[in-house]
């Protein structure tokens, strides 16, 4: 069972994903564990539905979005610091923000 502000997308997924903003210190319920968030995450963000070992596939909408390059407990945030996409080569800027890398068409 998981917290209202969680969505399954799909049975087959092992992330969830916030409905609405989430607060640094909320308390949830992820997979019937009580999970507390560690920083504010908005909208779309994803969280571990279950246990899921480095290298395992990241499965959302039971597609998989990319593979997770540590292991990632139950109700921790999946993002770019745990996870890489197995499809575009992304970066990270020092301040967290993500770009990807484009080619300049001049």
């Amino acid at each position: 069972m998981h917290d209202p502000k969680l969505l399954l997308l799909d049975p087959a997924d092992n992330v969830v994903v916030a409905i609405q903003t989430l607060e640094a210190g909320d308390s949830l319920t992820v997979a019937g564990q009580r999970v507390t968030v560690p920083a504010r995450l908005t909208l779309g963000h994803k969280l571990a539905a279950r246990d899921i070992r480095a290298g395992e596939k990241i499965l959302k909408y039971r597609v998989a979005i990319g593979s997770a390059t540590q292991d990632i407990a139950v109700g921790e945030h999946v993002h770019l610091h745990n996870m890489k996409s197995d499809y575009i080569q992304t970066f990270t800027l020092d301040n967290g923000q993500t770009f990807s890398k484009t080619h300049d068409h001049h």
